[in-house]
């Protein structure tokens, strides 16, 4: 795998796929032709994880960090080449999971050191994304610079502040899926009632919990403290998004002490999904589950 490299990326909806091809090509950019994508995403990884497969080229698998943000961002990440991409998904999707599929085709253009992909994304539509590849010594003045030009050159709109993945996710089925799939593994022999609980993070990350009981009954656990705890263990601090799916009911809000409990690490208008995957589906907010939240403010 490669030392850890750098870039500056700014995605943004294309809402003219071909206007923006011709003023790239005006500023001088070089064509590099379509390539066809598939990113597959592996859930229990700190950040971000995915291999790639490419044609033409071939497969990659990629770890990377980068914060969420409206603005130009800086990305941190590591490429390792992959020979047997088929065995390696296999591998990965066994012992962590798979989290999400990207497919997508990309025009690959070329200005300076930035990569200018014009991305039809499956299910999702297309999109404008720059890549500014800063070198190792770079304080990344140069490359926020460039991100910035081009964004003014190619009149480019609001950027989008997630990775295709996360606009995937972001999506209710997916936490829902994810959410149901741990409710399997709940320890719940007393009560028979069996709840899953999904988090995501801003940086990509889904974190799951089912419930845990105990014979002395005080010493349970909530599905959603379980979630939180792994959150916490993997250094994460913050939620972007909840899913809860509960075996018996077809809705299940989380219980009180649980809403306090999110209320921690979201914000008020932090989306939850409560229902099941296929199925009846209510979203509410974590403001509107725990209205007058006791904040940090109140201890003064």
């Amino acid at each position: 795998m490669t030392a850890a490299l750098r870039n500056v990326e700014l995605k943004t909806r294309d809402a003219d796929p071909e206007a923006t091809l011709r003023r790239a090509l005006a500023l001088g950019a070089s064509d590099e032709g379509v390539l066809r994508q598939r990113d597959t995403y592996f859930a229990r990884a700190r950040g971000r994880l995915k291999l790639r497969e490419q044609e033409p080229g071939g497969a990659q698998l990629i770890s990377y960090r980068r914060a969420d943000g409206a603005q130009a961002r800086t990305s941190a990440y590591r490429i390792a080449d992959v020979a047997d991409p088929a065995a390696l998904r296999e591998a990965l999707d066994a012992s962590l999971g798979t989290r999400v599929v990207v497919d997508k085709r990309r025009h690959l253009l070329l200005y300076e050191n930035v990569r200018i992909h014009l991305d039809d994304v499956e299910g999702l539509g297309a999109f404008v994304e720059l890549e500014a590849v800063a070198a190792p010594d770079s304080d990344l003045t140069r490359e926020h610079e460039l991100v910035a030009r081009l964004r003014d050159e190619l009149a480019l709109g609001d950027p989008v502040a997630v990775s295709y993945s996360d606009l995937l996710l972001d999506r209710p089925e997916a936490l829902l899926a994810a959410a149901d799939e741990v409710m399997r593994s709940a320890h719940a022999p007393y009560s028979q009632f069996r709840v899953g609980a999904a988090l995501r993070t801003p940086s990509g990350a889904i974190h799951v919990g089912a419930n845990v009981e105990n014979v002395a009954y005080p010493q349970g656990q909530c599905a959603e403290a379980s979630a939180i705890g792994a959150l916490i263990a993997a250094g994460e601090r913050e939620i972007s998004a909840v899913a809860v799916v509960a075996e018996k009911l077809d809705v299940c809000p989380p219980c009180g002490g649980c809403r306090q409990r999110l209320s921690e690490f979201a914000s008020a208008d932090t989306p939850v999904y409560l229902g099941r995957p296929g199925g009846p589906l209510h979203v509410t907010t974590i403001g509107e589950l725990l209205p007058l939240a006791f904040e940090e403010s109140a201890l003064g």
